[in-house]
């Protein structure tokens, strides 16, 4: 069947539970990645409960009640699992998911290129080697027991092609119960786990948390770091940036002096300065600039 110049050809897929993130928090990251898009996409929202007040278009789906369980809903993050699940998000169309602390700088169209088969699943690597044959090779020979771990605060995914996903943790859970195996204790882990052999990178230029890339223990570094003109070249073609939220909270971080640093659990620092964080800072300002704006804190 021929598409319609107008349809989507991607899905942006968001996940929300309880009272953390509002409504306008929600429109205004729609908002921005829908206004940055070369290709509009459709906003599918998996929710505990009907939203009132979203984005005119936005599609929204209930969380599945196996996933509801408290103890799905914690540290773990084990809900967002759901967005794997079978019917949940319609599967015509290939998906990004983004966790809602996620500031989008560029056109998150381009995420989709790095999906080179429709069963493969692009995530952050949370080690230095990336996704790949050696990793793959690792888990195989180790039956599972070794694996690299990645990071879930944005997915890229075929929904018609994962939802082996869900239904192996719906399997593992009725035998052995949410936290059964280390594996099961976490969302990203459980992704790594079962689908490491079709895992692949998101590339730092496109996109990085902020813990990772702009936290160091030292100031030193850290200002070093940013002086290097090829890491602020990569900085600013960043298409998205994820925020750690507990500890990093955005829109707390228009209130700091310029200079300020705000320290980790782990030792790490973040300097709110042109000097530490390069075009980011100035990037980040205007989103949640324009999220006060739009009526998200008085």
């Amino acid at each position: 069947m021929t598409q319609a110049p107008d349809s989507p050809v991607w899905q942006l897929v968001l996940v929300l539970w309880g009272t953390k993130y509002p409504v306008a928090e929600v429109n205004h990251l729609i908002d921005t990645v829908c206004r940055q898009a070369s290709h509009a996409p459709r906003v599918v929202l998996i929710t505990d409960h009907l939203r009132e007040g979203l984005r005119s278009g936005v599609v929204q789906r209930l969380i599945p009640d196996f996933f509801m369980a408290a103890d799905m809903r914690g540290p773990g993050c084990q809900a967002k699992l759901c967005m794997f699940e079978a019917g949940v998000v319609p599967d015509d169309l290939p998906a990004v998911y983004i966790d809602i602390d996620t500031v989008v700088f560029g056109d998150m169209t381009r995420f989709l290129a790095l999906q080179t088969r429709r069963k493969s699943v692009v995530m952050f690597h949370n080690t230095l080697l990336p996704f790949g044959a050696v990793p793959r090779l690792i888990h195989k020979v180790s039956r599972g027991k070794k694996y690299l771990r990645g990071n879930s605060s944005i997915v890229i995914y075929h929904p018609g092609e994962c939802t082996d996903i869900a239904s192996h943790f719906r399997e593992m859970f009725a035998k052995v119960g949410a936290n059964g195996t280390p594996a099961m204790v976490a969302d990203d882990k459980f992704i790594s786990w079962s689908h490491q052999h079709a895992l692949r990178s998101i590339p730092h230029d496109m996109a990085v948390k902020l813990p990772a890339e702009f936290m160091l223990p030292y100031r030193w570094l850290i200002h070093l770091r940013a002086r290097m003109p090829w890491v602020r070249r990569r900085w600013a073609g960043l298409i998205a940036l994820t925020l750690p939220g507990v500890e990093v909270k955005g829109e707390a971080l228009l209130a700091l002096p310029d200079g300020a640093e705000i320290v980790d659990r782990k030792g790490r620092r973040l300097i709110w300065s042109e000097a530490a964080l390069g075009p980011v800072k100035a990037r980040l300002t205007a989103y949640y600039t324009a999220l006060q704006q739009s009526g998200r804190t008085p």
